[in-house]
C-alpha cells in the first residue's frame, strides 16, 4: 500500500484484490474522524461506499497497468468526496435494477442511495467512479 495524504485529501494506492476494501474503510474511517463535522452515521455510510466502489472495481474492471487500483478521497465545501479509479472495464459502471432474488446488482444502488450524487470518469487506460458524501 502506498499511502499519500495533504490534510483535506488522501489516496491510496491498493492491490487489485477485495480485501483492499477493508484497508480502505480503516484509512477513510480515520480520516473521518478529524472532521469534527461527520458524525458515526455519516462515516459508516462512507466505508460502505468505498467498500462497494472496491468491490466493482474489483469484480467488473481490471487493474491499473501496474496491477494496482487507487482510492482517494477529498475534503469539498459540499462534502466528501470518494474515487475509485481501476483499469477500466469492458462497460461503463451503471445503476442496476435487479430482480428481488438476486444475489448481486446492488453496489451502484447502494451507492447511490448514500451519496449525494455519483459520476463516471473515463479515459482509455483508466476509470474513476466518484461519489460525494454530504454529510461531512
Amino acid at each position: 500500500m502506498t499511502l499519500k495524504t495533504s490534510g483535506a485529501a488522501m489516496s491510496l494506492v491498493l492491490p487489485f484484490t477485495p480485501a483492499s476494501a477493508s484497508v480502505a474503510r480503516r484509512e477513510l474511517g480515520d480520516w473521518l474522524g478529524q472532521l469534527p463535522e461527520c458524525d458515526d452515521d455519516d462515516a459508516k455510510d462512507c466505508a460502505l461506499v468505498v467498500s462497494e466502489l472496491v468491490g466493482n472495481a474489483v469484480r467488473h474492471a481490471q487493474p491499473l497497468a501496474n496491477g494496482t487500483m487507487e482510492v482517494s478521497w477529498r475534503k469539498r465545501a459540499d462534502g466528501v468526496d470518494i474515487a475509485v479509479t481501476d483499469g477500466g472495464g469492458n462497460t461503463r459502471p451503471r445503476k442496476l435494477e435487479p430482480e428481488v432474488f438476486a444475489l448481486t446488482g446492488r453496489g451502484l444502488t447502494i451507492v447511490d442511495t448514500l451519496s449525494g450524487r455519483w459520476w463516471v470518469e473515463s479515459s482509455r487506460a483508466r476509470t474513476t467512479v466518484h461519489a460525494l458524501m454530504v454529510g461531512c
